[in-house]
């Protein structure tokens, strides 16, 4: 029996997919939410002279097709919800019209800014007041870089919508803001639980431009008329899912009562455990932690990891040279090489930026004194490993932080289809990974939409909808390997202090 049915958006940094979620109760009487990918579309960075852009009117455009064939392939969706990544913004004028295509998060206007700020007003400082770690592509830096450089978008703004907000005022023509997205701004508060005007004040940046935030679970309007006529659909209701892709992921571990650490595995890895309120300590400062927002109040205390993003760059290297491999392929050939060879920070700058990635690895490895990896498998093996001993690094900060001892890792999100890093993280942390579910963002997404429409009363409640819909994969460490492991970590720690 069909319960509801709901559409979700969940936008990533290289492409965006709408999908049709069925809660049913089955012949058993139990529950199950059923997932289904109806529309697919990229999702490109457009260089536009000195800058790096979002194409934001063709995602909107995509969004439509997508509503439209929910309804032409005979769903019904009661309600829709978008998550996308986190801090990217757009500014709408007097009238209500889009100042300027938005800045995409690599674009390098923010370069040198986090000294600059931190120059101003004291890293421990801006840390007890923003709880984030320190990236060059948080709001912060955008808007900052924007009033240096004398925008004229930021004097005419008068309303500031992050991008997942910007596009349900588009399909809605209401302005909101959702909390998990407002966190990622570092001018959000947590300890006050609100806007830090006086930091805004302070750098320049208008205050008065940035709506009160709302929480996961509220309802914010049907589809415009507008978009109603345009797509002849009914006028189904926007939720304010947990905007912010990351915690939305979140929402969908299948854990239990206890503790849990996660790792939300793509482009970015997001390495974490979820907390009760923030923890803005010196400690969490000097290990480079964020504290961001999740659904029912909670705070993910959280490092970003530059994750698969390095892979990605290497296979895009090698397609431009007629070398296409796909990621199976890659993984396969990352199998084949010599393990513990040499390798990478993945947070290291150099990393951060497109272009030539394999060049940048060989040159890491070469300026370490460490074997140059030369194929395409010792390259991609390189990077799985560090990836790997970056994790356990991330694991003992963790630990260390909330002092609490995590059985092992829950990791989801689309990176978890590479078996091998599954692998190879179970091994270098010397305790089980629980892989899935893959469509995390979408599924936390859908989740947060049945907890609107009442059909989940509780996080538990809704977790347990993911649970049960979902395979995980269990990964255990071989403990033949352990040896080799903890020599290979002892090698990676003395890397990091280089």
């Amino acid at each position: 029996m069909l319960l509801s049915t709901v559409l979700a958006f969940d936008l990533g940094a290289s492409s965006g997919r709408a999908l049709i979620g069925k809660l049913v109760r089955n012949e058993d009487g139990r529950r199950e939410l059923q997932v289904e990918e109806i529309h697919r579309f990229p999702n490109h960075a457009i260089h536009v002279g000195d800058h790096l852009h979002w194409d934001i009117l063709r995602l909107l455009h995509e969004m439509k097709k997508g509503i439209r064939k929910a309804f032409q392939e005979g769903h019904a969706p009661k309600t829709f919800g978008i998550d996308t990544w986190g801090v990217d913004f757009g500014l709408l004028d007097v009238n209500g019209e889009l100042l300027g295509n938005p800045y995409h998060y690599r674009d390098p206007q923010t370069e040198g800014l986090i000294e600059e700020v931190n120059d101003l007003f004291g890293k421990e400082s801006l840390f007890e007041q923003g709880g984030l770690q320190f990236m060059p592509f948080n709001t912060i830096y955008q808007l900052y870089a924007m009033r240096k450089a004398a925008s004229p978008k930021l004097d005419a703004a008068r309303t500031l919508l992050l991008t997942p907000d910007l596009l349900v005022y588009f399909l809605t023509g209401r302005k909101v803001c959702e909390f998990t997205m407002a966190t990622t701004t570092q001018l959000y508060h947590p300890g006050q639980q609100a806007w830090n005007t006086e930091l805004m004040e302070k750098l320049g940046i208008p205050s008065g431009i940035f709506p009160e935030p709302i929480y996961p679970g509220a309802v914010i309007g049907p589809l415009s008329a507008e978009v109603r006529e345009e797509l002849d659909v009914p006028p189904i209701e926007a939720v304010a899912v947990a905007t912010h892709d990351t915690a939305s992921a979140i929402a969908a571990v299948p854990a239990g009562d206890k503790p849990f650490a996660y790792l939300v595995c793509g482009t970015w890895s997001l390495f974490g455990t979820e907390l009760d309120a923030p923890l803005l300590t010196p400690e969490a400062l000097e290990l480079e932690f964020s504290n961001e927002g999740g659904v029912y109040g909670k705070y993910e205390l959280l490092k970003n990891i530059m994750g698969l993003w390095i892979i990605q760059e290497c296979k895009r290297d090698w397609d431009e040279k007629g070398k296409e491999y796909s990621f199976a392929e890659l993984a396969a050939m990352a199998e084949q090489s010599e393990p513990f060879r040499s390798f990478i920070n993945p947070d290291d700058a150099r990393f951060y930026g497109p272009s030539d990635m394999v060049r940048k690895v060989k040159s890491y490895c070469e300026e370490t004194g460490q074997a140059v990896p030369e194929t395409e498998g010792q390259v991609a093996r390189c990077i799985y490993e560090s990836l790997a001993l970056k994790y356990r690094h991330a694991i003992d900060q963790l630990e260390q932080l909330t002092g609490i001892g995590y059985e092992g890792l829950h990791m989801v999100g689309g990176g978890i289809q590479n078996r091998l890093l599954c692998r190879l993280t179970a091994g270098a942390l010397g305790r089980p990974v629980w892989a899935g579910p893959v469509e995390a963002s979408a599924i936390g997404n859908m989740l947060m939409q049945l907890v609107a429409q009442g059909h989940c009363g509780s996080l538990a409640e809704a977790r347990e909808l993911s649970a049960a819909a979902f395979p995980v994969d269990v990964y255990e460490p071989v403990a033949e390997e352990a040896a080799a492991w903890n020599e290979a970590y002892g090698r990676y720690k003395r890397l990091l202090t280089k």
